[in-house]
C-alpha cells in the first residue's frame, strides 16, 4: 500500500504565543505527516482512541475523483506516529465526518460514515471490517426510502428510541450530483431518517416538508428545561430554494413532519451548512443561528421560535459553518465564519466576518483567499480570555474558471487570527497544495496536557476539485492545555454544532 511517514519541523511564527515561563515546549514540532498519492478528500478529520493505547487516533473519509472506485476510501490513521490503522473500501467519495459509537461492546467506538453513491457505513473501530451498510435496493419500492439514492450527509446521536441501550443515528439523504445548477428535472426530495446502529435498520424516516433537496446534515436538540426533544433540518441548494425546519422528533419516529415548522426560508437558494446550537440571550435554552447559501444569517430564539436578529452578507453565497467562541467582551459567544463572492460555482474569492452574537452586529469584515468551504476553529490559545480563530484559505488567482484544467499556481495556508489584537499569523503554508473542504482539529491528542493541531492538506496542480494525492498533518503546539476546546472541529468538538460549556 502506497503510503510513507515524513518528519521534519514545520515553519510557524512563534510570536502569535504568549509561553509563559511554566511551559516546558518551546517550539512547535510536526510530529508526523501522513502521505497518500492520488486521493483526496472533502472529510474533516474526527479523532477516537481506536487501538486502546490511550492516545487519539483520527478517521477521515477520502476517495479518488467522483465515482471512482478506492480501497482507501476511509482512513484510521494512528494519532501516535501517522502510521494507518486501518482502510476501507469506497466505490465513489466519502466526504462525510465520522460518528462513534461502541455497538459490538468490544470498548472500542466503531465509525459510522457516509458520502456519495449513496454511501452509509457502520465500520468495526478496531478492524475497519464491515458491520452493515445502507443498500438502495431494499428500499426501492418504499414509499419515503426509495428517494434515498443519493448523498448521505453527517449524522448525530440521538437518545435510544427501541430499548436496545444504544443511542440512534440521526442523519439525512439527498442531492443529485448528476443535475445541472438551476435544472429541475431529475431531483428527488430529501429524506430524513432515524437509524439503528446496531443493525442498519431504518426506524423512522420522511421526506422534506415542501418536497425539496437535502444538503443538511441534521441536528438533535435537547431542550432539558422543557424536556422537549427536537430535530433541525433543512432543504434547498446552492440555486434551489429552500427552508430550515424545526419538527419535534416524536412527529419524525412517527414518519411524519408535516408539522415541521419553517423557522427561515430562501428564495433561489438553500441551507447547506449546519447551523449551530447556543444560547445566545441567556435563557438557559439553545438558540438557533443558520446561515443560508445567500449569506442571510439568522439567530432564532429556542424558547418562541422569533427571530434574534438577523444579519445578511450581500454579493457572497455560504457553504461554510460557524466557529462559536469569546470573541468580544460579553459572556455571550460570538460567531466567525467565511463566505464566498460571487455565484457558485463561479466564486471568485472568500470573505472572513465575526459577528456579535448578542446583537447581530458585523464586527469585523475582510478578504483572504480563493474558493473553500471548509469551517473554522476557535480556542484562547494565548490565555488572554478571548478565543482566536483557526482556519485554513487558498492563495491563487480567484478569477480562475473552477472547471479550468491548465496548470497553475496554487499556496494553502493555515491562518489565526487574533480579534483582541487586531493581528493575523501564518501557522503552515504549502506551495502545490490546496484544501478546499477539511475543516481543522484542535485538542491534546497524547494527554500530555498541551495543544495538539491536525490538518490536511491536497496537491494541486490544475483544477481546484480534481483529487491528486492528499498528506494529514499533527503539529504539536507548545500550548498548555487550559480546559477542552468547546469549537476544536467541524461542528464543534462534539461534532453536534452545541455549544456548551
Amino acid at each position: 500500500m502506497p503510503f510513507y511517514k515524513k518528519l521534519s519541523i514545520i515553519f510557524i511564527l512563534y510570536t502569535l504565543i504568549i509561553i509563559t515561563s511554566c511551559n516546558k515546549k518551546k517550539n512547535s514540532q510536526l510530529v508526523w505527516e501522513s502521505n497518500f498519492p492520488v486521493i483526496g478528500s472533502q472529510s474533516s478529520p474526527r479523532a477516537v482512541d481506536l487501538n486502546s493505547d490511550g492516545v487519539l487516533d483520527f478517521v477521515i473519509g477520502a476517495g479518488k475523483n467522483e465515482y471512482e472506485y478506492t480501497a482507501l476510501g476511509i482512513l484510521a490513521i494512528n494519532g501516535l506516529d501517522g502510521e494507518l490503522l486501518w482502510t476501507h473500501e469506497t466505490q465513489d467519495q466519502v466526504f462525510g465526518s465520522a460518528t462513534f459509537l461502541d455497538i459490538n461492546r468490544d470498548e472500542t467506538p466503531d465509525v459510522f460514515i457516509g458520502g456519495r453513491g449513496p454511501y452509509l457505513k457502520a465500520l468495526d473501530g478496531k478492524t475497519g471490517n464491515l458491520i452493515w451498510e445502507f443498500d438502495t435496493l431494499d428500499h426501492l419500492h418504499h414509499p419515503i426510502l426509495q428517494n434515498a439514492r443519493f448523498n448521505f450527509y453527517n449524522s448525530v446521536t440521538i437518545p435510544d428510541q427501541n430499548g436496545d441501550g444504544v443511542n440512534e443515528l440521526l442523519t439525512s439523504n439527498g442531492g443529485n450530483a448528476k443535475v445541472a445548477p438551476n435544472q429541475t428535472e431529475g431531483r428527488f426530495p430529501g429524506v430524513l431518517m432515524v437509524i439503528d446502529p446496531v443493525n442498519g435498520d431504518i426506524l423512522a424516516a420522511d421526506t422534506m416538508p415542501d418536497g425539496g433537496e437535502t444538503y443538511l446534515s441534521p441536528l438533535f436538540i435537547d431542550q432539558k428545561e422543557s424536556g422537549v426533544q427536537q430535530v433541525l433540518f433543512g432543504s434547498g441548494g446552492e440555486t434551489l430554494s429552500g427552508n430550515l425546519y424545526l419538527a419535534n422528533l416524536r412527529d419524525l419516529m412517527g414518519n411524519n413532519l408535516s408539522n415541521a415548522k419553517p423557522l427561515v426560508g430562501e428564495k433561489n437558494h438553500g441551507f447547506i451548512a449546519p447551523p449551530v446550537l447556543v444560547d445566545l440571550n441567556e435563557d438557559g435554552i439553545l438558540d438557533i443561528v443558520s446561515v443560508s447559501h445567500a449569506s442571510t444569517m439568522t439567530a432564532i430564539c429556542g424558547k418562541n421560535l422569533e427571530p434574534i436578529w438577523q444579519l445578511k452578507i450581500p454579493n457572497t453565497e455560504s457553504s461554510n459553518s460557524f466557529a462559536l467562541g469569546q470573541f468580544t467582551a460579553d459572556d455571550i459567544p460570538d460567531l466567525f465564519t467565511f463566505v464566498s463572492k460571487g455565484v457558485w460555482p463561479e466564486n471568485t474569492g472568500l470573505v472572513q466576518v465575526l459577528i456579535d452574537g448578542s446583537s447581530g452586529k458585523l464586527l469585523l469584515e475582510m478578504e483572504m483567499g480563493c474558493s473553500g468551504f471548509s469551517s473554522p476553529i476557535a480556542y484562547d490559545l494565548n490565555g488572554d480570555g478571548f478565543d482566536e480563530v483557526i482556519f485554513s484559505i487558498n492563495e491563487y488567482d480567484c478569477t480562475r474558471p473552477i472547471d479550468d484544467r491548465s496548470a497553475f499556481s496554487i499556496e494553502n495556508k493555515l491562518v489565526l487570527m487574533d480579534f483582541k489584537a487586531d493581528t493575523t499569523y501564518l501557522l503552515d503554508q504549502t506551495k502545490s497544495f490546496k484544501n478546499i473542504f477539511s475543516t481543522p482539529w484542535l485538542g491534546d491528542i497524547d494527554g500530555d496536557g498541551y495543544l495538539d493541531l491536525v490538518h490536511c492538506q491536497y496537491f494541486s496542480n490544475s483544477d481546484i476539485l480534481s483529487f491528486l494525492g492528499m498528506k494529514v498533518k499533527r503539529i504539536d503546539l507548545p500550548i498548555k492545555l487550559k480546559n477542552k476546546p468547546l469549537w476544536g472541529g467541524f461542528m464543534g468538538s462534539y461534532g453536534n454544532a452545541t455549544y456548551q460549556k
